[in-house]
């Protein structure tokens, strides 16, 4: 993938919808070349197209996303539940794993909750735990906070875990995210050296997406699911990565 191609998803990202004749505008190149563009990346499982547009893959609101394969990611939250003590604070990132972890640990004594998703803050509005909501640039697909008064703000807080929705994994790459804004938050959280954990479901490892999240050593644990593959598991456990595997219901 090359810069203009990037800078095409990112921009269909960040939209949700953008037309060929728009982003043939915005890259200044011809409607051919941008054709050429998204037909690779569709190839590619980065964007789909439709008739004159390309739309993101996630283009779903958090919420949705949630009630596929909701009873494996409502195994997966409950584990990494179990990780987290009364008294801690915690960073929770984005994705419906996450959400789902978040609820969870919001019915506990003493938890209270870091989050940049303003769809987590809102999902936690009744239960009884303490909820920070970062501020920054609100992406309101993905209903998160982003950009760079987001990263002074995860400098100035202090948690002792924080949980890490991925896009993909691979060896040659590490953690990888379709999302460049949302790449930087994770980076920002990777500096603060706390606990970091990954909750994700099986499917993200051996895909690839355009933004590394860093290096795989930079994390500490892994939460998924019984698919992932057994070289998948060796090769982040050579990594030195706990990996914790939930069998599906």
């Amino acid at each position: 993938m090359n810069a203009r191609q990037q800078s095409i998803l990112q921009m269909v990202i960040d939209k949700g919808r953008m037309s060929v004749a728009d982003l043939a505008l915005m890259t200044g190149v011809s409607e051919v070349t941008i054709r050429q563009d998204l037909n690779l990346l569709e190839k590619q499982s980065y964007l789909r197209r439709t008739h004159g547009f390309a739309v993101p893959l996630d283009s779903e609101d958090v919420e949705t996303r949630m009630m596929n394969n909701f009873s494996l990611k409502r195994e997966l939250a409950a584990w990494a539940a179990r990780l987290v003590s009364p008294g801690e604070t915690v960073f929770i990132e984005n994705g419906s794993s996450n959400a789902l972890l978040a609820r969870a640990l919001a019915e506990q004594p003493g938890i209270t909750i870091i989050t940049v998703s303003s769809y987590i803050a809102h999902l936690l509005k009744e239960t009884p735990g303490e909820v920070i909501l970062l501020g920054g640039i609100y992406q309101k697909k993905s209903e998160s906070m982003v950009g760079p008064l987001t990263r002074q703000y995860i400098q100035q807080v202090h948690f002792s875990k924080a949980f890490i929705g991925v896009d993909g994994w691979q060896r040659d790459t590490g953690f990888t995210g379709r999302d460049m804004m949302r790449a930087d938050v994770v980076s920002a959280v990777l500096d603060k050296e706390c606990e970091t954990i990954v909750l994700s479901d099986s499917s993200k490892f051996g895909a690839v997406h355009p933004y590394p999240l860093g290096p795989t050593q930079k994390f500490n644990r892994v939460i998924t699911d019984d698919g992932l593959s057994a070289d998948h598991q060796h090769l982040l456990e050579h990594s030195g990565l706990t990996v914790d595997i939930v069998k599906r219901p």
